[in-house]
């Protein structure tokens, strides 16, 4: 079963209030209706969401949807529930704000359906029901809604960005997508639509996905800080070699000559390791900045002589 599908099984529980149920009903029809013969079709691959509209439809209206299948026009194997009302059809499409009194299709419906916040979470609900997906964050961030109609799809956008959710629209050949990539928005659409237990889910993953990033960030730091004291120290071991071969080691003070020593001794010690050592066995404090400052005289000499 998908994440899609487990949202949707999921807010299909959900209890309304009448006027929720409108504007869940009002997001769904105008988002999924087509009207043949007088009639108005629904259609959905989800048996669960084909109960709920007809039960919204039942309660709301006292009128009774006929069920059926129906092809897939996406060449899926699933058939499609259709759902078939024949009944107050002009009634119900005015009353979810499809059709105005006279029958006229509007292009956004009237400011009742989504005149409360809750109500404009309904709208969005029923919209995604039938019209939006939600990729499984194992894989990807990414939700969308595809809408036929440009009005109806600056709508919707209009209604996901009240909750600031930066949602944006592109032109597709069949219609308009509505898309956000963000984690944090992601989530709280599903909050907004109240999916409690894809909440959880989302942010489980979303967190162990941080965490795993963290570390990752963490091990190749730490491999870099690596790979940088091995070529530092690799780099003062052949300027130690060239003064040795030049047989020139009593050219350096006495304390440049120690650290010379130290470092032969230590070849994979880090600069603050090789100065913790020496400070501990000669008991003669020494810094990072010293061991720097010595070490340039010994790079000095040793470049002096390579170019002699």
């Amino acid at each position: 079963m998908s994440f899609t599908t487990k949202i949707k099984n999921e807010i299909s529980e959900i209890y309304d209030t009448r006027s929720e149920m409108l504007a869940e009903l009002s997001g769904f029809i105008r988002n999924n209706g087509y009207i043949e013969d007088g009639k108005l079709y629904l259609t959905t691959e989800n048996k669960t969401i084909a109960d709920r509209i007809a039960k919204f439809i039942r309660d709301i209206y006292d009128v009774n949807a006929k069920f059926g299948k129906k092809d897939n026009v996406n060449f899926s194997k699933t058939k499609l529930n259709l759902i078939t009302i024949d009944e107050k059809v002009d009634f119900i499409l005015q009353d979810v704000g499809y059709y105005s009194k006279d029958n006229t299709y509007l292009e956004t419906p009237p400011t009742y359906i989504t005149g409360a916040n809750e109500e404009i979470r309904a709208y969005l609900r029923g919209t995604f029901l039938c019209q939006g997906s939600i990729n499984d964050p194992q894989t990807s961030y990414h939700m969308e809604f595809l809408i036929d109609k440009p009005d109806e799809s600056v709508f919707v956008q209009r209604l996901l960005n009240i909750f600031d959710l930066n949602a944006k629209i592109l032109s597709r050949n069949n219609g308009f997508m509505i898309y956000i990539k963000e984690a944090d928005k992601i989530s709280d659409f599903l909050k907004i639509i109240r999916a409690t237990n894809a909440v959880l889910y989302f942010e489980d993953v979303r967190v162990y996905h941080q965490e795993k990033n963290m570390a990752n960030r963490l091990n190749n730091c730490e491999q870099a800080n690596i790979d940088k004291v091995i070529q530092t120290a690799n780099e003062q071991l052949k300027y130690i070699e060239i003064i040795e071969k030049n047989m020139l080691v009593e050219l350096l003070d006495e304390k440049t000559q120690e650290v010379f020593e130290y470092r032969k001794k230590y070849p994979e010690a880090s600069l603050k390791e090789l100065s913790e050592i020496i400070s501990l066995e000669t008991n003669k404090p020494i810094t990072k900045s010293g061991l720097n400052h010595r070490f340039r005289k010994i790079k000095e000499l040793a470049t002096k002589l390579e170019n002699s």
